[in-house]
C-alpha cells in the first residue's frame, strides 16, 4: 500500500507492506521513506512494515507547522491511530531515532521494541559546528551542494568511489523534489533542537543501539551515548558503513537488527 493518510494538519504519505507485528521505521533528516526500500523488502515477510515521508518533504503535503521531533513524533502516532494500530516494534534512523527516543519517552505504550540508528542523545560541540557547516553550505552554495557535501559526508569513502555515478543520479533525483531552503534549514533546526538526555534513562523498552564505526555525521560516541542511558541497551558496532549503513552495508546492519527482532 502506498497512499496519502490525513493526519493532524496535513496528509502523509504512507507505504506499508508485508504482514506479521506492525513495524514503524521512521527516516532521517532526508525525510523521504524511500530510504527504507531495502529494509522493508527484506523484512515484509515476518513483519507488517509501515514508512511515511516527513511532513513537508516527499510526496507528504506541506503544512504550516512548524517542524519539531514532537510535531513529527506527534505525525508518527497519529499514523498509528489511524492504521488502528496500539503498539510496534519502532526503528529510527538518524532523525527518525529522535522520534523514536520521543515516542518511547512520551508515549512508551505506544513502543513494543526499540531499534536506534545512528541516532544521538543531544547535540555535541562537533555536532553542532558540523550542522552549522552543512547550513552554510545550503545557504551560500546551494541545495546541490548542500546535498553532494551530505552524501560525501553520509557514505564510506570507499562505497562512494564505487558507486558514484548512483550516488550522483540519486542526488539529482532528490534535487527535483527539495523541498526549499526554509524548509531545509528548518528540519536542521529540528535536529540541533534535539535533546533527551534527561528522559533516556526512563525508557523501558528492549531496545537495541546500531552505529558505524567510522560515522561521520552522528560519530559512535554519540550512540555510545544513548547505550549508556537507556537502561539495558544493546549497542552493536559495525566496521564500516558511515552514517547511511542500512544503505551501504544492508547486510551487516539487518543480521544484528533481525536477531534483535526474532
Amino acid at each position: 500500500m502506498s497512499n496519502l493518510i490525513e493526519v493532524a494538519d496535513t496528509r502523509l504519505h504512507v507505504v506499508r507492506r508485508g504482514d506479521g507485528p506492525p513495524l514503524l521505521l521512521l527516516v532521517g533528516l532526508g525525510g523521504r521513506c524511500d530510504f527504507w526500500s531495502g529494509t522493508i523488502a527484506h523484512m515484509a515477510p515476518r513483519f507488517d512494515c509501515i514508512g511515511f515521508d516527513h511532513r513537508k518533504t516527499g510526496d507528504s503535503i506541506p503544512s504550516d507547522v512548524t517542524t519539531t521531533v514532537e510535531v513529527l513524533a506527534g505525525d508518527a502516532i497519529a499514523l498509528l491511530d489511524r492504521l488502528g494500530i496500539a503498539s510496534a516494534d519502532i526503528i529510527g534512523h538518524s532523525l527518525g531515532g529522535a522520534i523514536a527516543q520521543y515516542i518511547a519517552v512520551h508515549a512508551p505504550e505506544r513502543v513494543n521494541r526499540l531499534v536506534l540508528s545512528a541516532s544521538w542523545a543531544g547535540p555535541t560541540p562537533y555536532f553542532q559546528a558540523l550542522f552549522d557547516l552543512r547550513k552554510q553550505v545550503l545557504l551560500h552554495c546551494g541545495p546541490a551542494a548542500y546535498m553532494v557535501q551530505g552524501n560525501m559526508l553520509g557514505n564510506p569513502g570507499w562505497w562512494a568511489v564505487a558507486n558514484h555515478e548512483t550516488m550522483m543520479a540519486g542526488i539529482e533525483t532528490r534535487l527535483q523534489t527539495f523541498a526549499g531552503v526554509d524548509i531545509e534549514m528548518e528540519r536542521m533546526d529540528a535536529v540541533c533542537g534535539h535533546d533527551l538526555r534527561a528522559g533516556l534513562p526512563g525508557i523501558r523498552a528492549k531496545t537495541l543501539v546500531i552505529c558505524a564505526q567510522d560515522d561521520s555525521i552522528t560519530p559512535l560516541p554519540l550512540s555510545q551515548e544513548v547505550a549508556r542511558l537507556i537502561p539495558g541497551a544493546t549497542l552493536v558496532t559495525l566496521d564500516t558503513g558511515n552514517h547511511f549503513a542500512p544503505v551501504t552495508m544492508p547486510d551487516a546492519w539487518r543480521a544484528p537488527v533481525d536477531a534483535f527482532l526474532s
